[in-house]
């Protein structure tokens, strides 16, 4: 009874209190040993306005009311969903409506210019009067109608509230009357210029051409439709006689093709003729034709820019070509004043010279076969490695490499029968030493 009586007592000088503002050191620490006797069960636990009992284990962040709902007693009320009745328009504003009654004279506070009454002048849609209603007397407008509703939350965002499908209807009707105009006219135009007979046989050609593919298996032709009317013709997204890239050559030994950028730069096919080849590589592409002195031009604009000159190839790209051109000949006048130089300081023009004719075509044991376009075809393949150490390289003063001699389950070398690897060469006596 004791405990019951300080709780209500403590309760009620808590709530005066937190109506008053800011709770004093005494009051807060009272407020603590109450909700630690609250959840001991020392104490009956709070109730709120409709006699529930409120578990004392809840945070305060949730017990705690936001201070524009707060009732100021305890509740959990704000954490329920609320009830907001079923009383909600549905309907929406009537745009353009007027009321049927219309004024005769001009009233106090109505518009100055038309003399409606439910908008002022500078609310005003109407053309501006030369004279405005207010004076004349004339021509007063009627009230619009002004409609309040009530909408729930989702009739407030409904961004088609008010839409009436019967409107959409007549622009589908308008589109399609165009559209069938349309196309009785290119008709009527296909007509004049195409008679009707040489559609007839066009049709009768493309029949006996589809028969003739049906039989001898040619279903996946590029053209797929062929409309004599319209004169066009469908072809199919893919070429049939395309071939991807890792097809051309099998060989798991050939060309590497990288999936991810779908690139293959080495050429999968070297030994057939080059004038047959239909795929050579991305890296023929990539260094044919301009693509070389481009490459030259923008390295050449980039240093000259970051040596301090004005130049931008995207910018003034004709500057550039012209400052690259001016500066490969002074490169090249350069090159031959220094090589004269050389020359009359050392001597040795006469190595310089051309070799003779008959030592540049003279016979050798090397067989190279070359294209038209001077790429290797046979006589120089690329050979795979076959171990990822040096071959035939000697350390360590060893006259044999390591794993040339094998003894008890390890490898070594087989000058001096040395089973470390890092060990120095110690000559035969070791190895006549160790047998």
């Amino acid at each position: 009874g004791i405990n019951a009586e300080y709780g209500r007592t403590n309760t009620f000088s808590l709530m005066a209190s937190s109506t008053s503002g800011r709770k004093s050191q005494k009051e807060f620490k009272k407020q603590k040993e109450l909700e630690e006797a609250r959840k001991a069960g020392t104490i009956a636990p709070e109730v709120d306005e409709n006699g529930r009992e409120i578990n004392p284990h809840i945070p305060q962040y949730i017990a705690q009311a936001p201070w524009y709902i707060s009732k100021g007693g305890p509740s959990l009320k704000h954490q329920r969903l609320q009830d907001q009745g079923d009383d909600y328009d549905t309907g929406w504003y009537m745009r353009g409506a007027y009321k049927q009654t219309k004024r005769v004279k001009f009233t106090k506070g109505a518009c100055e210019n038309c003399g409606a009454g439910t908008h002022t002048i500078k609310q005003c849609t109407e053309r501006p009067r030369k004279v405005g209603a207010k004076w004349t007397g004339k021509d007063i407008r009627p009230d619009e109608i002004i409609q309040q509703f009530r909408l729930d939350y989702d009739g407030k965002r409904d961004r088609w509230n008010g839409y009436h499908p019967e409107e959409q209807q007549k622009f589908l009707e308008l589109y399609e009357k165009a559209e069938a105009e349309k196309r009785a006219k290119k008709q009527e135009a296909l007509n004049t210029f195409v008679p009707e007979s040489d559609i007839q046989k066009e049709k009768d050609q493309d029949e006996i051409d589809d028969e003739l593919k049906e039989r001898e298996g040619y279903n996946n032709a590029p053209v797929s439709k062929v409309d004599p009317k319209t004169r066009t013709t469908i072809r199919n997204l893919r070429i049939r006689e395309d071939i991807a890239k890792y097809l051309h050559n099998l060989n798991p030994t050939s060309a590497y093709y990288d999936p991810k950028s779908r690139s293959m730069r080495e050429d999968p096919t070297p030994h057939v003729n080059p004038e047959d080849t239909v795929f050579a590589g991305d890296n023929q592409a990539r260094m044919s034709g301009d693509t070389r002195k481009f490459i030259e031009l923008q390295l050449y604009s980039f240093e000259a820019y970051e040596k301090g000159q004005e130049i931008h190839q995207q910018a003034a790209p004709s500057q550039a070509e012209l400052l690259h051109q001016e500066f490969k000949k002074k490169k090249d006048n350069q090159k031959k004043v220094q090589r004269d130089a050389i020359i009359r300081q050392y001597g040795g023009e006469e190595h310089l010279a051309d070799p003779a004719q008959k030592l540049a075509f003279a016979q050798t044991e090397t067989y190279v076969e070359y294209s038209r376009d001077s790429r290797v075809i046979k006589g120089q393949e690329s050979h795979l490695p076959k171990s990822k150490y040096e071959e035939d390289v000697y350390i360590h003063n060893h006259t044999s490499v390591w794993g040339s001699y094998w003894s008890q389950g390890k490898w070594g070398y087989a000058c001096c029968h040395q089973l470390l690897r890092n060990s120095y060469c110690t000559g035969s006596g070791s190895s006549t030493a160790s047998s």
